[in-house]
């Protein structure tokens, strides 16, 4: 039997295949609040056969939000718009989940197809914050460094949007810290520079993404699965590497993380990146036996073999397709096909199996 196709627990959660739809931005929420477009773009992933769909990054508070085109949870009102869509998601099988996100130094900027660059206050953009003020580009505004209020207003933002995703009926939820965003670049030694209890050291460096953990663990259900996406490695010498990921994931898991999702990157604009199929693989299978705790590997992942190898070897635990599924929506059904699996098809579309 296809490894790729048995099922997976985390918690009382069974994911039907290890094949995850990784959270993928489309800028075409308003005010926070998804469209059709989304019930149909995650939608149609379900129905063509993945395990675990995820909605993209959601942020926690509206400075949070990577554009003013991005999805929002920090309201009662935003979960349940999220109902229909966690809903047809579950009712074709898969599991409905969430990344929750603040977007920090990096937020406020235009969606990709419009330039994708930092917006002025006329143009609908805002004032971001970081762990200092050190701006993410040249072309960048420089971040307001937060205070012991601020950061304590985050850790609640989170909490709060875990709850919301109660609301919502999703039924698992992944923590953003990663590509440069909030979490990650307190994180980071190259964008933390603070001289307090929440910079420095490798133990102040962690100390925010690990109370925003206990807050959301004690918000979220103990029976549903908790995610952490990190970035291994910043690409960049003296920055965030393997080995302190390493180090962050043990934690994690002691404090109920359930799986850790290895990206990579993002928190500088050039960093040099050495892309190519399966590149990031290596940290998933690093952290997986480092830290003794689930993966997901992420990253030009494209084939079925390719994806069946990694799960079967043990370098990860699932694997996270992102532009592949914008490719090809139905990837789950064709992989079975593929490699022999007998899985369920939508009965609507039985005549075409």
């Amino acid at each position: 039997m296809s490894t790729l196709f048995r099922p997976i627990r985390f918690r009382d959660v069974t994911v039907r295949n290890r094949i995850f739809v990784s959270p993928m931005c489309q800028y075409s929420a308003r005010d926070g609040l998804p469209t059709d477009w989304h019930l149909v773009h995650l939608g149609s992933r379900a129905v063509g056969g993945a395990g675990l769909v995820m909605v993209e990054a959601t942020a926690v508070c509206p400075e949070g939000r990577i554009s003013p085109d991005d999805l929002g949870l920090w309201s009662s009102q935003k979960a349940a718009a999220f109902q229909r869509i966690a809903r047809f998601i579950e009712e074709q099988g898969a599991v409905a989940a969430v990344q929750l996100a603040h977007a920090g130094r990096k937020a406020g900027t235009a969606a990709p197809w419009n330039g994708g660059h930092p917006l002025a206050p006329s143009e609908g953009g805002w004032q971001p914050v970081g762990p200092s003020p050190i701006a993410f580009s040249p072309a960048h505004p420089v971040p307001t460094a937060l205070d012991g209020a601020g950061l304590d207003e985050v850790v609640q933002q989170f909490e709060q949007a875990a709850r919301h995703a109660v609301e919502a009926g999703f039924r698992a939820i992944e923590l953003h810290m990663a590509h440069g965003y909030l979490l990650h670049s307190f994180l980071s030694p190259l964008s933390n520079r603070r001289d307090d209890d929440y910079g420095g050291s490798f133990d102040n460096r962690v100390r925010l993404p690990l109370r925003v953990v206990d807050a959301v663990r004690a918000a979220w259900p103990a029976e549903l699965p908790l995610f952490v996406r990190l970035s291994a490695t910043d690409w960049v010498e003296g920055g965030w590497d393997l080995a302190q990921t390493v180090a962050l994931a043990g934690l994690l898991k002691a404090k109920g993380v359930d799986l850790i999702d290895c990206s990579s990157g993002g928190l500088v604009p050039d960093a040099v990146v050495p892309a190519g199929p399966g590149y990031q693989t290596p940290f998933a299978r690093e952290v997986r036996l480092g830290a003794q705790i689930p993966t997901g590997a992420v990253g030009l992942i494209t084939s079925p073999q390719q994806a069946e190898q990694i799960v079967a070897t043990g370098l990860a635990d699932v694997v996270l397709l992102g532009r592949e599924m914008l490719r090809r929506p139905y990837w789950a059904l064709e992989a079975a096909a593929a490699l022999g699996a007998q899985i369920a098809w939508p009965s609507q579309y039985l005549r075409a199996r």
